[in-house]
């Protein structure tokens, strides 16, 4: 690593203000900081000492999206032979998903790293780092079948709208990741629905055999309220689903991840849980759902969007107490999508967004009440 470090040093003098690419400032600065901890402090306010800068934080995020990344590429290669009516293969399965998820995930960076070095360079700032995990999320939570092209143009629509608009990374408002989604959903609807877009060959014509279903299980809930598939294979993900999304327990190994290094909240993480599950039994008690209100917990985004998404820093709530409100009316707002609007079967993604909205209003009135808490304390103490 000193090898390095002095590689570093010896071009650093290039690209400070003076060098022959001192344009070019950014780039490097973020190349240097992506390698080693910056050696920068800050001058005033209130800061604690920490080897662990931003960068670092979402390096730790990405690491805990893979075992659901994994595992999504093998469960597309098997779903893939299943279609065929073929006996899956665990290395055949996998490759077979490795190459056609890995396209998805190239054109997510290229297209987001070079919008965010642009605007990097254009307005002479340090490169955001928060896409190092956005870039990772788009391809996730996106189906198989999806064209590179269209995977490209929301990623462009997320940062952009979703980010650089409001100021970079910190400041934006709704989930990039989730808003690239949503950009394809209301875009391009026959692209992220129904029941060919989820296996790999089906949009293409590849033939299937008889009785195979590409539906996934929250399309089953829909419809006819079962899932379609057990509910162990549901919970291992076997089932058809976004790449990253199906298999919970992937899943919750990401979450043990981010809870260990303290990276996520729990807060927001639990009661996102709790939510779900309340609003699920509640519709299960009036007779409005026949089936295991646990079932939404185990399919779709709901495992994927209360661990990696409600839990975001910056689009959720900031106080502790907020945290908690806004991850059980996440939650709960995405079981009520799902029950009272089939056309929405994935309702944890408008629940999602809908909640950053709400977010820092909430946060206004939880620190209000803690103000107002305490100047009742000191009238009293008077």
């Amino acid at each position: 690593m000193s090898a390095l470090r002095n590689f570093m040093d010896k071009l650093k003098p290039t690209f400070s203000p003076g060098g022959k690419l001192s344009f070019l400032s950014s780039t490097f600065d973020a190349f240097e900081t992506f390698l080693f901890v910056p050696n920068t402090t800050t001058v005033r306010g209130a800061h604690i000492r920490d080897a662990n800068d931003m960068k670092r934080t979402m390096i730790v995020v990405v690491v805990a999206l893979m075992p659901a990344l994994l595992f999504g590429m093998y469960n597309t290669g098997y779903q893939h032979y299943l279609s065929q009516g073929l006996q899956p293969e665990f290395w055949s399965s996998f490759w077979f998903g490795f190459l056609r998820v890995l396209p998805i995930i190239v054109v997510s960076y290229a297209v987001g790293l070079g919008i965010e070095f642009g605007f990097a360079q254009a307005r002479g700032h340090e490169v955001n780092e928060g896409f190092l995990v956005t870039g990772m999320l788009i391809p996730m939570i996106m189906p198989i079948d999806i064209p590179l092209w269209m995977v490209a143009l929301a990623t462009a629509f997320s940062v952009v709208f979703g980010k650089e608009v409001f100021g970079g990374t910190g400041m934006n408002v709704f989930n990039p990741a989730l808003l690239a989604r949503a950009f394809v959903f209301f875009a391009y609807t026959p692209s992220i629905s129904g029941a060919t877009v989820w296996i790999a060959g089906l949009t293409s014509g590849e033939g299937v055999v008889d009785g195979f279903s590409g539906a996934t299980a929250l399309e089953h809930l829909a419809t006819d309220s079962t899932l379609g598939y057990s509910a162990m294979d549901a919970f291992l993900g076997f089932i058809p689903g976004s790449i990253g999304e199906t298999s919970t327990v992937a899943i919750l190994i990401g979450a043990v991840i981010l809870l260990f290094t303290g990276v996520a909240s729990w807060r927001s993480m639990i009661s996102c849980f709790v939510g779900g599950l309340a609003i699920g039994y509640l519709f299960q008690w009036t007779g409005v759902t026949t089936y295991p209100a646990w079932w939404h917990l185990i399919i779709g985004g709901f495992a994927f969007g209360a661990v990696f998404m409600a839990t975001d820093p910056v689009t959720s709530a900031q106080t502790d107490t907020g945290k908690y409100i806004v991850g059980f009316m996440t939650g709960a707002l995405a079981v009520l999508i799902r029950v009272v609007n089939p056309a929405y079967p994935e309702g944890m993604m408008l629940a999602i967004l809908f909640m950053n909205a709400l977010a820092p209003l909430v946060d206004y009135y939880v620190v209000e009440a803690n103000v107002s808490r305490r100047r009742k304390r000191v009238k009293l103490a008077k």
